[in-house]
């Protein structure tokens, strides 16, 4: 026989802990939710008794917080394993952040660290659910950048749900959780989180998770969100420390991010999934891989697939200081403004050569400059099976205007007199003066300039020009090609791919150049159809060395 008190097999007890209900009802409990009163100390001492009562029977309790706004000032909440925190929906249910009689407490929303708390494997969060509610971080400021200003900061999370929350204007990352196992982020929305972080900071992400403290597996899944405009990265994964295992595991499916640093970020994942995401108006590049983090380690064996990256101001997909492999397959490259792929050298940590990058039956056209631009050495390249048109879209010469017809506002530039071709200055930096700002669009009498920084209302380095002062626009690039190789390859097979340019005028130069800094050693550059760009299909200005070069359709005249 049973007792209903003893704990069951499983160590759960049929019987919740006397005074600790499985639902709790905040407003029974001291919070209030109407704004002015503090809530944070009645929140930290429920979750502290339900924590307790799961300590003692084993059963995750909940916490529901009914409609309101819930000021949680000047301390951060200490989370404890088995409890969920729901809200009735972003707007609905809203916890605001602030710090202003504690200004050097971060106050997140809710906490659980190494560092603070000793978490680790053995000392994890468990079946916690955050789900329905608002995060408001705008109130939380510190004389110096604290990457502990989060919306939601946990550590070590087993079993553990993010849902539907909305998180917004943190001053550090808005959900910047780490060592996630067995867990999912499903339909976040963070929007101007970061906005402490001047873009050089640890931190400053929407989504920003660190990876590396479960061994080479962790398993967890970030879907359906979005990340707007917030300072460093949309969502990004970070291997934390040096000499830990590179984990598998993590997918990113069906997300969108616009208006960040980067898009979305690769610093050190093993077979990172990226699929059916949209990466478009980001300040630096939609898709990056690279050894920014904190450990210098990029991420490797990755797969971007089935995306949209589109109308970013520099790159579309930017890979620097990975070793390889990764792959670029089946993604619409579009419209960025500068290059649609470009394999980057970083400087610093791992510049070894590149290896094994597959490009693969991607779809490239519109880029500002080359729609794949190797800049870095590579290995045993495959780029096969790609459509690649009507690249080097930023043509139009350099020029210069002032009087009467030139007028500025925070974001565009309108000279009545000017006579631009569409786009033909999208990527450029224009110079009033000392100041600057990039153009992110241009129709035949305005640029459109993107903000100097996520979230920022103004695209300018300084003040808002007068009306009438000068203004400069500097050149296109001279050459602008399908595939540009200004690094050594070798041992590349590219092949089957089409590259041209039916637009009027024609601005894709040349379908193939090999620069006076790159070379093409060993080769296999078969079957590629080069014909209709506009000045050649080929252009060599080292020429290759080795290798096989058949039955490429086109002009054959190498220039």
């Amino acid at each position: 026989m049973a007792y209903p008190d003893m704990p069951s097999a499983a160590g759960v007890r049929r019987h919740a802990v006397a005074g600790a209900p499985l639902l709790c009802d905040a407003r029974e409990h001291g919070l209030v939710g109407d704004g002015a009163a503090n809530d944070q100390p009645a929140l930290a001492a429920l979750v502290d008794r339900l924590g307790d009562a799961y300590a003692a029977d084993g059963r995750a309790r909940i916490i529901y917080c009914p409609p309101g706004v819930y000021s949680m000032r000047d301390s951060g909440t200490v989370w404890r394993t088995g409890v969920s925190l729901v809200g009735a929906g972003p707007g609905a249910t809203r916890f605001v952040l602030s710090n202003a009689g504690n200004r050097a407490d971060p106050s997140p929303l809710a906490f659980y660290t190494t560092l603070q708390h000793g978490a680790d494997r053995d000392r994890h969060l468990a079946d916690c659910t955050f789900a329905d509610f608002e995060i408001d971080g705008s109130g939380v400021a510190s004389a110096d950048y604290n990457p502990l200003a989060k919306g939601l900061g946990l550590q070590y999370v087993v079993r553990g749900v993010f849902r539907n929350l909305y998180i917004h204007h943190t001053a550090a990352t808005g959900l910047g959780c780490d060592f996630l196992q067995d867990c999912l982020i499903d339909g976040v929305l963070v929007v101007g989180c970061g906005r402490l972080d001047n873009g050089t900071e640890m931190g400053g992400a929407g989504i920003g998770v660190g990876i590396g403290g479960w061994g080479s597996v962790e398993r967890f899944n970030i879907v359906n969100c979005s990340a707007v405009a917030n300072a460093t990265n949309g969502i990004f994964l970070e291997l934390q420390e040096v000499g830990q295992l590179r984990p598998r595991g993590v997918r990113i499916i069906g997300c969108h991010t616009q208006g960040n640093r980067f898009g979305i970020s690769d610093w050190g994942a093993n077979g990172l999934i990226v699929s059916a995401c949209t990466m478009t108006g980001n300040l630096e590049a939609g898709f990056h891989v690279s050894a920014k983090g904190t450990t210098h380690t990029a991420g490797r064996g990755g797969i971007l697939t089935d995306c949209v990256i589109d109308g970013n101001l520099r790159d579309g997909v930017s890979i620097g200081n990975t070793p390889g492999p990764y792959t670029i397959r089946g993604n619409r490259i579009s419209g960025n403004g500068r290059y649609g792929y470009h394999q980057r050298d970083l400087g610093g940590c791992e510049e070894a050569v590149a290896e094994e990058i597959v490009i693969e039956s991607n779809d490239f056209y519109g880029n500002s400059a080359d729609a794949i631009r190797i800049d870095r050495p590579i290995r045993d390249a495959i780029v096969v099976g790609n459509r690649i048109r009507n690249n080097g879209r930023q043509w139009a010469p350099a020029m210069s205007g002032h009087g009467d017809s030139v007028r500025y506002t925070e974001k565009s530039v309108v000279d009545r007199r000017a006579t631009w071709p569409n786009d033909g200055h999208r990527g450029k930096v224009v110079h009033v003066g000392e100041r600057i700002a990039v153009v992110a669009a241009n129709d035949d009498t305005e640029l459109t300039l993107a903000p100097i920084r996520p979230d920022s209302p103004s695209g300018w380095s300084g003040a808002t020009p007068a009306p009438g002062t000068p203004y400069e626009l500097p050149g296109g690039p001279p050459v602008r090609a399908g595939i540009a190789i200004n690094a050594a390859v070798d041992s590349a097979t590219i092949r089957g791919n089409r590259i041209w340019d039916n637009k009027q005028p024609s601005t894709q130069n040349h379908g193939l150049w090999i620069t006076a800094q790159g070379s093409c050693v060993d080769c296999r550059v078969e079957d590629n159809d080069l014909a209709g760009n506009a000045d050649s299909a080929i252009r060599m200005d080292t020429p290759p060395v080795g290798g096989r070069w058949e039955r490429n359709h086109g002009d054959d005249d190498w220039t």
